[in-house]
C-alpha cells in the first residue's frame, strides 16, 4: 500500500473510521461500508451525483475518467480538493459528502462477512 493511500487514514480522521483495500490497480477507500472515493495514481477522487456535483463544479474538480474502447469513460467519483488535505475539518465535509452520495446512490453497503470458527473434532473415548 502507498504512503499516500496509508496517509488518508489521517486526513479522514474527523470523518470516522475509514478502510482501504486495493482494486483495479488502485484503492477503493470506505466509510461505513459504502464506497466513498477511489484513488488511482497517488490521486484521490470522491464520490460524487447530482446533489454534490455544484460543489465540485465551483472548484472545477473533473471527473475520474478511463478509456476503454478507445472511449473516455467519466465514472461518479471528481477530483479531491487540494484544500482537503490541510485541514481535517474540510476533509470530514468533503467525506461526509462523498458519504452521503454514496448513500442516495443506491448501492448496497459492503457486507461484512463473518469469519466460522473452526470445527473442533471430538476425540473418540478409547476403548477398554
Amino acid at each position: 500500500m502507498s504512503e499516500f493511500v496509508q496517509s488518508l487514514h489521517e486526513v479522514f480522521e474527523r470523518l470516522g473510521r475509514i478502510e482501504t483495500r486495493r482494486m483495479f490497480g488502485g484503492h477503493g477507500v470506505w466509510h461505513e461500508g459504502r464506497m466513498i472515493a477511489l484513488v488511482a495514481k497517488d490521486t484521490l477522487y470522491l464520490k460524487s451525483d447530482a446533489g454534490s456535483a455544484e460543489h465540485f463544479d465551483k472548484l472545477n474538480l473533473p471527473p475520474f475518467t478511463y478509456v476503454r474502447e478507445g472511449k473516455a469513460m467519466p465514472m461518479s467519483y471528481r477530483l479531491a480538493p487540494a484544500d482537503l488535505f490541510e485541514d481535517r475539518e474540510e476533509a470530514a465535509l468533503w467525506g461526509r459528502r462523498a458519504y452521503e452520495a454514496s448513500l442516495r446512490s443506491g448501492q448496497p453497503p459492503k457486507k461484512k462477512t463473518a469469519r466460522k470458527a473452526p470445527v473442533k473434532k471430538k476425540k473418540k473415548a478409547a476403548s477398554s
